[in-house]
C-alpha cells in the first residue's frame, strides 16, 4: 500500500468523525429552535402542543432519513397553522387524523409521479403573499393569547377584538394583565438576545431564551397563569384511526380539505428546499423524492393525530449555519425532541401559554415581509406586486385557500401577451470550450420545470453560455430561478456567460 493511499484511508475516519461532530452540535441547536415553535404553532392551530411535538418527532426521524434535501428540517409549520385553526374549529380534532392521512397519500403519489418541479412554477409573488397573510392572521389570533384568552373564529373578529383587549386592561394586574407583561418579558429577552447576544452564544436561539426568562419568571413568583398542558407520557397523546376514520373520507369538504393541505404543504416544502439549496455547496435537493418523504410523514402524523409538517426554512436555516453537513442532524433533533418529552415533561408544563403566543406574534410578524412587495415592483412591475396585496388580503379577510387560488390565477395574466409562443424550448449542446443553453420562446412559470430540470443537469464546473438570443420573454416566477442559480454557480467558482437577451435578460449578464 503506498503512503497516499495509507494516509488517504487514514484521514477518512477522521473526517468523517469531524462530519458526526458538526452534526451532532447542529441537531442540538436545531432542538432548541425547534422545541418552542412545535408547542406554540400548536396551540396557533387550536390543538394541544403535544401534538406540535409529536410532528417534530415524526419530521426528524422519519422524513429526515427518508428527505430528498439533506439538510432541511421539517416539523409543525406555521403556514398551515391557520387552515387547521379552520378545519378543527369546523369538521372537529377528529377529522384532522384522516385529512391528513389523505393529504400525504397525495403527496405520495405526486412525488411518484414526479410532480415535484410544478409546486415550484407556483409564483413567488402567490407565495410570499401567502405567507405575508398568514403572519397577520398569526399576530392577531395570538395577541388574544398573550392576555391569556382564546383567539376568535376568524381573522376580521380578531382584529376587530384587539382595540377592546387593550383598553379592558387595568392597574390592578389581575391575570390578563400578568400574563401580558409575561409576553412582554418574552419577546424583549427574544429580541434583545438576537441583537446583542454574545459571539460565543450566537446560535442559542432568541425564543427559547424569551420563554426560559418567562418561565423562570412565572415558577419563581409563583404566578397564576395559563400554563401548557401535556400529559405524562407523550404516548398518551397518540390517537390512533378508529373504525369511522375512512368512513369521514368520504366527505367532499374533507377530499377537499386534504388536496389544499397537500398543495399548500408541498408548496412550502419545495420552496424552503430551494432556499436550503443556496446556503450550502452540498448534495442539491431531489424534489421529488423529498415530496414522497414528506407525504410518508403527514401519512404518520395523520396516523398519530397529530398536525401537518412541511420544510421548514427557519430550522433549516439554523441547521445549516450550525454547520451541519448531512440528515445525521435533522433525525438527531428529532431524537432529542422524543427523550425531553418523555424524560421531562414536568417541565414543559411550567412553561406560560403567554409566552408561546409572545413567540408566534414574533414569528408571524416577521412572515409579512413588505421588502419582497417592493422588490417585485421595482423589478418586476406593477402587476407581481398587485398578486402579492390581493393573495395577502384574501388569505386575512376569506380564508387560505382562496387567497392562494385567486393569485395563481392572477398570475396567469403574465401569460397573455405571449398566448401565441408559449412553449420553450431548451436546446443543450458540448463544445471544447464548455455546455451552451440555448432558451427559444417565452420562459413562463409553465416552463419553470424543464427550465429547473436543464439547469440542474449541467456538470457542476464545466463553463456554462446561456443564449438568450431566440427568447421572447421572461417572466418574474424564471428570472427568480435563473437569478438564484446564476448567483449559486458563481459563488461555487463555476464560470457562466450569458448573451443576446436585452431588457430583464441582459441584468443576468
Amino acid at each position: 500500500m503506498s503512503t497516499a493511499f495509507a494516509n488517504a484511508a487514514s484521514a477518512e475516519p477522521e473526517a468523517k468523525a469531524r462530519w458526526n461532530v458538526r452534526d451532532l452540535t447542529a441537531s442540538i441547536v436545531v432542538f432548541l429552535v425547534a422545541m418552542p415553535l412545535c408547542m406554540g404553532i400548536a396551540v396557533a392551530s387550536g390543538v394541544s402542543p403535544e401534538k406540535g411535538l409529536i410532528t417534530g418527532i415524526i419530521g426528524g426521524i422519519v422524513v429526515g432519513a427518508l428527505a430528498g434535501s439533506p439538510l432541511q428540517v421539517s416539523g409543525p409549520a406555521a403556514g398551515l397553522a391557520v387552515i387547521v385553526f379552520e378545519l378543527v374549529r369546523d369538521q372537529g380534532l377528529s377529522a384532522l387524523g384522516p385529512i391528513l392521512m389523505l393529504a400525504g397519500l397525495i403527496q405520495v403519489v405526486a412525488g411518484v409521479f414526479r410532480l415535484g418541479g410544478w409546486f415550484r412554477a407556483i409564483s413567488p409573488a402567490v407565495v410570499h403573499g401567502m405567507l405575508a397573510g398568514i403572519g397577520v392572521l398569526i399576530v392577531i389570533g395570538q395577541f388574544h393569547v398573550l392576555f391569556d384568552s382564546k383567539p376568535l373564529p376568524s381573522g376580521l373578529e380578531n382584529l376587530a377584538a384587539m382595540p377592546g383587549r387593550l383598553l379592558g386592561l387595568s392597574p390592578n394586574m389581575a391575570a390578563a394583565e400578568i400574563a401580558l407583561a409575561l409576553a412582554l418579558v418574552t419577546i424583549g429577552v427574544m429580541l434583545g438576545w438576537e441583537k446583542w447576544r454574545p459571539a460565543a452564544l450566537k446560535l442559542v436561539p432568541g425564543a427559547l431564551m424569551g420563554v426560559m426568562a418567562s418561565t423562570l419568571l412565572a415558577f419563581g413568583l409563583g404566578l397564576d397563569v395559563t400554563r401548557v398542558v401535556v400529559p405524562e407520557n407523550i404516548a398518551a397523546a397518540i390517537a390512533l384511526p378508529d373504525a369511522g376514520t375512512f368512513a369521514i373520507l368520504l366527505s367532499p369538504s374533507v377530499i377537499g380539505a386534504a388536496f389544499a393541505i397537500a398543495f399548500i404543504a408541498s408548496a412550502e416544502t419545495l420552496l424552503s428546499a430551494a432556499a436550503v439549496d443556496r446556503m450550502h455547496d452540498g448534495v442539491r435537493t431531489n424534489y421529488n423524492k423529498e415530496l414522497r418523504a414528506q407525504g410518508v410523514g403527514n401519512l404518520l402524523c395523520g396516523a398519530a393525530g397529530a398536525l401537518p409538517m412541511t420544510g421548514v426554512i427557519v430550522r433549516s436555516s439554523a441547521n445549516v449555519q450550525a454547520g451541519a453537513t448531512t440528515r445525521l442532524s435533522t433525525m438527531l433533533h428529532g431524537v432529542w425532541i422524543l427523550g425531553f418529552v418523555a424524560l421531562l415533561p414536568w417541565l414543559l408544563r411550567e412553561i406560560p401559554m403567554a409566552a408561546l403566543g409572545a413567540v408566534l406574534v414574533v414569528t408571524g410578524a416577521r412572515l409579512v415581509n413588505f421588502s419582497h412587495a417592493k422588490h417585485l415592483l421595482r423589478d418586476y412591475g406593477v402587476l407581481p406586486a398587485m398578486i402579492w396585496a390581493v393573495t395577502l388580503t384574501l388569505v386575512v379577510v376569506e380564508d387560505l385557500l382562496t387567497g392562494v387560488l385567486v393569485g395563481i390565477a392572477l398570475s396567469m395574466i403574465e401569460l397573455l401577451p405571449h398566448f401565441r409562443r408559449l412553449r420553450l424550448r431548451v436546446e443543450q449542446s458540448e463544445e471544447a470550450e464548455g455546455h451552451t443553453l440555448a432558451l427559444d420562446g417565452a420562459a413562463t412559470f409553465l416552463a419553470l420545470p424543464k427550465l429547473s430540470e436543464r439547469l440542474d443537469r449541467l456538470p457542476r464546473q464545466a463553463p456554462v453560455r446561456i443564449d438568450f438570443s431566440r427568447c421572447s420573454a421572461i417572466d418574474h416566477t424564471c428570472a427568480e430561478l435563473l437569478k438564484d442559480w446564476l448567483q449559486r454557480r458563481r459563488a461555487s467558482g463555476g464560470k457562466v456567460e450569458v448573451f443576446g437577451g436585452s431588457g430583464r435578460m441582459a441584468e443576468f449578464a
